[in-house]
């Protein structure tokens, strides 16, 4: 039931998320208009995330706010589809995206209560298959057809969640005894809230790449076929990654591999921006799991180890919302404005620049622990 589940969201995100700044082009948004719609989509999540992920620790009720989160996505993404106008699409851009957010939060802690951060790894690396497999036909079909295909493919992959949600474990959590206390030891956590913080400017660079790489590439004349597999080239390149994050995790801290990943966010951005060629951004795309993949179970199991008793969904639920939330929402919001003044280049040397910047502060505050981890590397 795991692997099912991430295999078909996965594959749903990959056939809409990409597409949807083309999708919103082709409406004859202006440029401000759809940076507006990128960047409401993950501050709505940010709140709703938390929410979300605080009501079902506080009332034990996470399979039913699982599935009502399930249901109003797919209602919502289906109500896309009948309007056309920038004033028609924000409120049903906020309702998506308040139901969208606590949807993998509530999940992945769930397959972390159930398999441990060593199993993790197994049951989401199905998650990048179905990736990289939905990119690669929602491109092909889409190149055929047109955008429409987009949500359709989200729809129809969307719909079987619902029934596997009904039969994913999701029962015997630890209730907290004193549920607002344990917050605030959650979130006064410095180590905790350095880490969010770097990795909120990853995740605006990667929010960069989601929103504004397919209009990059259409202003080099790439068809929209090779578009869909860059999403399949990233996938390979998670795969190895989830699949081996138990060694990875034995051997490295989180803020270690935060760090690495950020270098690669730095190399990935100034590559984008030197391509000659537009075949040259598959070879590039296999930098994803070197960025996303390892920032993402290094968050997934830092959040899980500092956790208080009784508030997993809601550490899960912080990661998500600030780092997929607010640093999206930099991302998008920034972009957009970059976008429609100097052009789309512009827009990852700026994701370029400000993630060399935070590499630095985080790789200079943690220098002793990070040079400590390298020793055993070194005495070899």
């Amino acid at each position: 039931m795991a692997k099912s589940f991430y295999f078909l969201i996965y594959a749903a995100w990959a056939c809409l998320l990409p597409f949807l700044t083309l999708y919103y082009q082709d409406l004859d948004l202006s440029g401000r208009e759809i940076g507006a719609l990128t960047a409401i989509f993950p501050l709505v999540g940010m709140v709703g995330t938390t929410i979300w992920g605080m009501a079902a620790d506080i009332t034990g009720r996470h399979r039913a706010l699982f599935l009502l989160a399930i249901g109003g996505t797919w209602v919502s993404v289906f109500l896309m589809t009948r309007v056309d106008t920038f004033l028609e699409l924000v409120p049903i851009v906020i309702v998506y995206a308040f139901c969208f957010s606590p949807v993998m939060p509530f999940f992945d802690n769930s397959v972390l209560h159930h398999y441990g951060e060593s199993g993790y790894g197994q049951q989401r690396v199905w998650g990048s298959y179905g990736w990289g497999l939905g990119g690669a036909v929602a491109g092909s079909i889409i190149a055929a057809s047109g955008l429409t295909w987009a949500f359709i493919g989200f729809l129809a992959l969307y719909l079987p969640l619902f029934l596997i949600g009904t039969r994913v474990p999701m029962t015997a959590y630890e209730t907290s005894s004193n549920f607002w206390a344990e917050l605030r030891i959650l979130l006064s956590n410095r180590g905790w809230l350095f880490f969010l913080a770097v990795a909120t400017i990853e995740s605006l660079s990667l929010n960069v790449f989601l929103n504004y790489l397919f209009l990059y590439l259409g202003t080099l004349g790439t068809s929209t076929g090779i578009m869909g597999l860059t999403l399949t080239f990233a996938t390979i390149s998670e795969i190895p990654v989830f699949l081996y994050s138990r060694r990875l995790l034995a051997r490295w801290s989180p803020a270690f591999l935060l760090g690495i990943s950020m270098i690669f966010t730095v190399i990935r951005s100034f590559a984008y921006v030197n391509m000659t060629a537009p075949w040259q951004v598959l070879i590039i795309s296999l930098l994803h799991g070197p960025t996303f993949a390892i920032m993402w179970i290094a968050g997934v199991a830092y959040a899980n180890e500092i956790a208080p008793p009784g508030l997993g969904t809601t550490a899960q639920s912080v990661f998500s919302a600030v780092v997929m939330g607010f640093g999206s929402a930099l991302g998008a919001f920034s972009g957009g404005l970059l976008y429609e003044a100097t052009g789309p280049a512009s827009v990852f040397y700026f994701a370029g620049y400000i993630s060399l910047a935070a590499t630095a502060v985080f790789i200079f505050a943690n220098y002793r622990a990070f040079i400590k981890q390298l020793q055993p590397l070194r005495s070899q």
